[in-house]
């Protein structure tokens, strides 16, 4: 029981002491101290005026709780450039009437991804998401919990494009 144990230490060690693997799935090179995390910027024809806030801030308190990456202002070893490009709703279920039964909203954001330290890694990509709601809903009354959905699931994209490499 002894010998399992300390065997287990001593694997733990090795793959922890590494840095480029952490428990909470990221991947990030042990030379990668700093990111910058830039306001995203809104260019959707539809404005939803919290939106572009909303999502930088949960991507700065993604990389706070989840790396040892310290958030600088500008030019720190990984940086994150958006821009919410499309913000739309249409209909994505029709009734027996031939009406929408359930609408959708999808919101896409375009993401630079820059990483100083190895610019192999450099990326840029569409990220997109979207939450349903019954069409006898106006978007104003669903507008803020579909949104909460639609800002996790982007930003857990974001997060796996940008260190943990999924």
């Amino acid at each position: 029981m002894k010998r399992n144990s300390l065997l287990f230490i001593i694997l733990l060690a090795l793959i922890t002491s590494c840095g480029i693997y952490s428990f909470s799935g990221t991947s990030i090179q042990p030379d990668v101290k700093t990111v910058t995390v830039n306001y995203f910027g809104y260019t959707a024809l539809q404005v939803n005026p919290s939106l572009a806030n909303d999502l930088t801030e949960a991507v700065k308190e993604k990389f706070r709780r989840l790396t040892r990456l310290e958030q600088v202002e500008s030019d720190g070893d990984l940086e994150l450039t958006a821009e919410v490009s499309g913000y739309d709703v249409r209909a994505s279920s029709i009734s027996a009437e031939e009406v929408a039964a359930q609408n959708r909203l999808t919101v896409t954001v375009k993401l630079n991804f820059m990483n100083r330290k190895h610019p192999e890694d450099d990326f840029e990509k569409n990220f997109s998401a979207y939450a349903d709601f019954d069409a006898t809903q106006s978007l104003d009354s669903a507008e803020g919990a579909l949104c909460e959905e639609i800002i996790e699931k982007i930003v857990e994209d974001i997060f796996n494009a940008t260190v943990a490499n999924w």
